[in-house]
């Protein structure tokens, strides 16, 4: 069960940073696409599912948020991702506001990706020092 989970993160995790780049780069074009339904719905239905796979293997792994530190790390990065996203796609008045939001959004779901392969809130630093 947890090997499925697991397979489940990871494919959403992709695909989340797949539309956010590909919805980000539809923002700085003023590109009418964003309107789209599946555009609007997609990413929505794709976050539930990755969140859903989350809790599945913290339930499994008997791990949890404000238990264990790197779940906590991870749980707050991705707050800040979601609202850094936010930012970027609809709140950031000015390019440059989108493209530092954008480029703060990318390397929080970097030092996300880190704390999961590491399981340590140091993300890449933990895994750089390892090697």
């Amino acid at each position: 069960m947890y090997a499925a989970l697991k397979s489940i993160h990871i494919a959403t995790v992709v695909v989340t940073a797949a539309l956010f780049l590909l919805r980000s780069v539809w923002r700085f074009a003023g590109s009418p696409r964003l309107q789209q339904p599946w555009v609007r719905v997609l990413p929505h239905v794709n976050d539930t599912v990755l969140f859903l796979s989350a809790i599945g293997m913290a339930w499994l792994l008997g791990q949890f948020p404000f238990v264990d530190g790197w779940l906590t790390a991870k749980f707050l990065a991705l707050i800040a991702y979601i609202l850094l996203g936010h930012i970027t796609l609809k709140r950031a008045a000015t390019r440059p506001q989108q493209l530092l939001a954008c480029a703060a959004a990318l390397l929080t779901l970097c030092y996300i990706v880190g704390v999961a392969l590491s399981r340590d809130p140091l993300s890449w630093l933990r895994l750089l020092s390892a090697a």
